[in-house]
């Protein structure tokens, strides 16, 4: 059996690493102008995606350090709150443009929002459970 330390911590090391590749292609290189389907509405939506990508990183810095449930799920709800902002303005700004291709790609990005949206939001109905049941002892300690 795999040390669940290793795994778990590679995991949330794996996270930061994948979050920050994120944040310098969006930003930096390429940066989000070259992807031909976004407008230039997409700056009015690079703020809550930036800081959501930050609320990931700085969560699973922690998560690497401190494996405590309870904090675990605070820190899961944050990120969660964030990225639950960051698709509801996603969804208002809607800074796609698919040109002449398929007609249906509008509808196919708005159900993927809105099942982000409906995943989130169970998400953290999940994370909230968690950390009460941390606050009163119920939940098993995060895994060691």
């Amino acid at each position: 059996m795999a040390d669940k330390t290793v795994t778990s911590r590679g995991g949330n090391v794996v996270s930061v690493l994948v979050n920050a590749a994120m944040m310098w292609g969006i930003n930096i290189w390429p940066g989000w102008q070259v992807v031909p389907f976004l407008t230039p509405d997409m700056d009015r939506v690079l703020g809550i995606i930036n800081a959501s990508l930050t609320a990931g990183i700085v969560a699973n810095l922690v998560f690497v350090v401190i494996r405590n449930r309870g904090i675990m799920a605070l820190g899961n709800l944050v990120v969660l709150g964030i990225g639950l902002a960051a698709t509801f303005r996603l969804w208002e700004v809607f800074p796609f443009d698919f040109g002449d291709s398929w007609p249906g790609w509008p509808v196919v990005v708005r159900v993927l929002l809105g099942l982000g949206i409906v995943g989130s939001i169970i998400g953290m109905v999940v994370e909230i459970v968690a950390l009460f049941r941390s606050l009163a002892g119920f939940g098993e300690r995060a895994r060691q």
